[in-house]
């Protein structure tokens, strides 16, 4: 038998998974499932109780759930504290601000800045007007053509802006469309020994504002409190769960999402419908008593929020298996209805084999193969040689509501879910049952 027969032999699994999630008994569970964490929990931000207690929740359901082999691996992380904070512009007339402290920021220490504004359209720009910089909050109101366009001003904007001797940066919120809402996001402060100044995420509205206000000659002035602070380090979990494999169980496919979120919003959907929808997969497949040749792994990574923390771990705890891994697959980009996968591999015979696992999903209408590498937390994976496989949705919403107080239950959709479900698993087991693993 070829290869090609033996996926299209699969043909008659992938159709029960499918039917079995959007038809039958399985129709709508994992949004409930989903819907009853996210009421329970809220948001899970790392280092905080909240989400090691989601974590013990996890394990007992995934326990009760008849996985495998369940079980967490810790990790140490850093516990950076949002506290108090708010922001007003005061001149040329009063106005709220609203806004988040980015993650690792420093504060005001306990005191209230207070400044004029200086807008600024890039990192070059920044450059070249340095010398009006000193003293002065930096507004960051770059032109949002993407998202790998508009992060660096989020992760570095404050460093940048440090150097030229600013007091604090104001950096515009990282989305393509905005009703006066922040958005919150991670920063690092990139130079060692530097004098690190707060960044603070703004909206699109205020940045638009003080762009204007300042092209008309005005002089805006502003006032910021925050309390962010680091408060030492704490212990988190990543959470595994497995179906043994028949024929190859040290051999592995790997599903994931990453069960942290940030400290706003209930992160249901960045990433709570990626880690339902990714262990759900395994559930399915064990009510339907199919076994895979291979070990199909979940893991519901923490501290991706404030860099791909679990990831990290995972990977230098399991460094001697994972050559062993056949492909690392993960949700995090929202859980609208799929269209396909991504496919880092470099080996064309690993594209052929994707390509036509993903044809059994026609009736999913999620057919599509990406040739790139994508995925934050599987990245970690990725760049030790490791084939990735990132789901791709139509995600076009989802920067309305990254990171940010939206992010919560009414975003979801049941009919949504349940697909990315049906794909997840039928993918993995797909993966993990025919007789070769995907090449390097």
């Amino acid at each position: 038998m070829t290869l090609r027969e033996e996926i299209r032999n699969l043909s008659t699994d992938v159709n029960k998974i499918i039917d079995f999630v959007m038809t039958g008994a399985d129709r709508g569970v994992t949004y409930d499932e989903l819907a009853v964490f996210i009421d329970k929990f809220g948001s899970r931000f790392v280092g905080t109780a909240n989400l090691e207690n989601s974590i013990d929740y996890m394990l007992d359901r995934l326990t009760r759930e008849g996985h495998d082999i369940v079980g967490s691996e810790k990790l140490s992380v850093p516990i950076w504290q949002r506290g108090k904070e708010w922001a007003q512009m005061v001149s040329p007339f009063e106005k709220k601000l609203n806004i988040l402290s980015l993650g690792y920021s420093v504060g005001t220490n306990g005191r209230v800045l207070r400044g004029d504004v200086v807008v600024v359209k890039s990192f070059d720009e920044l450059k070249q007007r340095s010398h009006e910089v000193k003293g002065k909050f930096v507004v960051f109101n770059y032109a949002y053509e993407s998202y790998n366009t508009a992060a660096p001003y989020r992760l570095n904007g404050a460093s940048e802006a440090a150097k030229y001797g600013a007091i604090a940066a104001l950096i515009r919120s990282v989305t393509d469309f905005s009703i006066d809402s922040p958005h919150t996001g991670a920063n690092e402060y990139k130079y060692k020994n530097a004098i690190k100044i707060p960044a603070v995420s703004i909206t699109v509205e205020d940045a638009e504002l003080f762009g204007r206000l300042c092209a008309r000659g005005k002089t805006v002035r502003v006032s910021l409190y925050m309390e962010a602070r680091m408060n030492g380090t704490g212990v988190s979990r990543n959470t595994i769960s497995e179906i043994t494999g028949s024929h190859y169980a040290d051999e592995i496919v790997i599903v994931s999402g990453h069960l942290d979120s940030w400290d706003v919003g209930t992160g249901a959907m960045d990433d709570g419908g990626g880690c339902f929808a990714s262990w759900r997969a395994l559930s399915v497949l064990k009510k339907l008593g199919l076994q895979p040749k291979r070990t199909i792994r979940s893991i519901l990574w923490t501290g991706e929020e404030m860099g791909m923390l679990g990831a990290k771990a995972y990977v230098n705890e399991h460094k001697h298996e994972l050559q062993k891994v056949s492909l690392a697959m993960e949700s995090d980009e929202g859980t609208w209805a799929p269209h396909g996968w991504t496919y880092s591999g470099s080996n064309p015979i690993g594209k052929c084999i994707m390509s036509e696992i993903l044809k059994l999903l026609a009736p999913l209408n999620s057919t599509n193969l990406y040739l790139e590498t994508k995925g934050p937390d599987i990245a970690e994976l990725m760049q030790k040689g490791v084939p990735g496989s990132h789901l791709q949705t139509h995600c076009e919403h989802y920067f309305y509501f990254h990171h940010t107080n939206g992010d919560t239950m009414t975003v979801e959709n049941t009919d949504d879910l349940d697909r990315n479900t049906a794909v997840i698993a039928a993918t993995a087991y797909a993966v993990a049952s025919i007789d070769v693993m995907l090449p390097r």
